[in-house]
């Protein structure tokens, strides 16, 4: 490594680490947990992941796309279940890395991706919306949705004895100045990450005034909030409601760390991810958070682009994050007890309105009103239901379209009198069950008659409907129809007979099967 490269590396480290330690706390706040259970992932997300993963410039980390999962696994079954369904996930992951399975997490249908993406943004914008006004989430994710305009009065009606006015303000100041920093800030300030700026505008006006709001509540001694795996708890694991959270956060995890990946990826010309080794190294990182009882983590696209527009060069950036995230929460404890719940909240309320990206909406609609349909369909389900149902409500529907597509046929027939002579459109996939229909109108077209056949937007045809149509052929030929269809081409659209049939034009009188 070059001294240019260390330089470079050494400077993105303290921005993604400016970005992280917000962030960190935030989601923490989100997952029902204590704010350094959420550092301690970011830690393991710099120092074991960064170590091991294959993409360089990828940031680890406790991510908003996992809080609500997490949040209903600690509501229902305890905090001393987080460590052992994250030790479950994270041996999936290895499991599922060592396999060799990691390419195959990417076959996820863009708008199930979006959906899930959207559906996260809502439920966390909802939930922390509460706290944003120093209240509490009321249950589900409907439950939260429906209570914010109560939530909107308690922040505008100042009242004896409560605070949730203060909290808002702070709130706002915390929204506000992420929104202005990110439009006006100076361009030889660029390097300085939007949270990071928030949070300490909103610290600043809560000592200032000095606001009875809620802070943070960091110890001095990391270990004091580990709730470490138990045998008893381990055991609980064969619980299926439990393993199925598992399962989900596994999927979750990777499917977003792939993507992200993906997508770093495409911001930089250093060496591609690997992904069934990043797989593998998600995996470790999420064994070791399990046992550490901390937050699962996953790739981010915020402090990975950070990290990637900082001018990192090598992984030495994630892994040096890392450390200034544990030098922080262990040496400098009181400075993180002056950051309210109320900022971390807002800058969350904030991501995940980010979370319901417009255009990805308008980027899905460019392919026809199907995937919007699946689209909507899965965020409905994410926040009726929860993530597992609504993700596969969108798988399920997506396999429902693709059996659609395979087996749905067109077949059109116009018949000119005058002229003696019938157009006959194929499109889709012809099939047997489309060959009474064809069959049919094959039976319409009057003797002495001219038929072209169009095949421009034919996708398959199977063995059945050509011979249906070979047949015709033989048989009206000999009343004094012509047939003009292109064999050849006709042929290259069966299933099993690409070979010889398909590339050599046919003899006269051959059949083309």
């Amino acid at each position: 490594m070059t001294k240019d490269m260390f330089t470079r590396d050494l400077l993105a480290s303290v921005v993604v680490f400016l970005v992280a330690l917000p962030l960190c706390m935030g989601v923490a706040i989100a997952s029902g947990v204590s704010p350094a259970a959420g550092v301690i992932s970011g830690v393991v997300g710099g120092l074991v992941v960064g170590s091991l993963a294959s993409s360089s410039l990828l940031v680890s980390g406790p991510t908003a796309g996992l809080a609500v999962l997490v949040w209903q696994l600690v509501e229902q079954h305890g905090v001393e279940m987080l460590g052992p369904v994250v030790v479950a996930a994270g041996l999936m992951q290895l499991v599922a890395g060592s396999l060799k399975w990691g390419q195959y997490f990417r076959a996820v249908a863009p708008p199930v991706v979006y959906a899930t993406l959207a559906g996260l943004g809502i439920l966390i914008a909802a939930s922390q919306f509460h706290v944003m006004v120093d209240d509490t989430p009321k249950g589900s994710g409907i439950q939260n949705l429906l209570s914010i305009p109560q939530a909107i009065f308690k922040g505008m009606a100042p009242g004896e004895g409560v605070v949730h006015h203060w909290a808002a303000v702070i709130g706002l100041v915390t929204i506000g100045s992420l929104v202005l920093w990110a439009k006006f800030r100076p361009s030889r300030l660029s390097f300085v990450p939007a949270p990071l700026v928030a949070v300490v505008a909103a610290t600043l006006v809560a000592f200032v005034f000095k606001y009875p709001i809620r802070y943070l509540d960091v110890p001095s001694n990391l270990l004091a909030v580990v709730v470490w795996p138990s045998v008893a708890t381990l055991g609980r694991l064969f619980d299926p409601s439990i393993m199925g959270t598992a399962l989900a956060v596994a999927l979750i995890a990777t499917t977003e760390t792939l993507l992200c990946a993906t997508a770093v990826d495409r911001l930089h010309t250093g060496p591609r991810t690997e992904f069934d080794r990043q797989l593998k190294a998600q995996g470790i990182g999420n064994l070791v958070c399990g046992a550490l009882g901390a937050l699962p983590l996953a790739g981010v696209v915020v402090r990975s682009s950070a990290n990637v527009q900082a001018g990192a060069r090598t992984p030495l950036s994630t892994f040096l994050h890392g450390v200034w995230l544990l030098a922080v929460v262990v040496l400098l404890p009181g400075v993180l007890r002056m950051v309210s719940a109320a900022s971390l909240a807002a800058l969350l309320v904030y991501t995940g309105y980010k979370l319901v990206n417009m255009d990805n909406i308008r980027e899905l609609a460019r392919y026809g009103r199907v995937p919007v349909a699946i689209y909507f369909a899965t965020v409905i389900g994410i926040v009726m239901t929860n993530l597992l149902m609504g993700v596969l409500i969108g798988i399920a529907l997506t396999v429902v379209q693709l059996i659609y597509s395979l087996t749905h046929a067109e077949i059109s027939l116009e018949i000119d009198l005058a002229r003696k002579r019938a157009e006959l459109v194929l499109e889709g996939s012809v099939t047997f069950l489309a060959l009474p229909r064809l069959a049919a109108l094959l039976e319409t077209i009057p003797a002495g008659s001219e038929l072209h056949v169009h095949i421009l937007k034919l996708q398959h045809i199977d063995h059945g409907c050509l011979d249906a149509l070979y047949g015709w052929q033989k048989q009206y030929e000999k009343l004094g129809s012509k047939v003009f269809v292109e064999w050849d081409h006709l042929m290259s659209k069966h299933h099993g007979s690409r070979g010889q049939a398909a590339r050599e034009p046919l003899a006269a009188g051959q059949r083309p099967f």
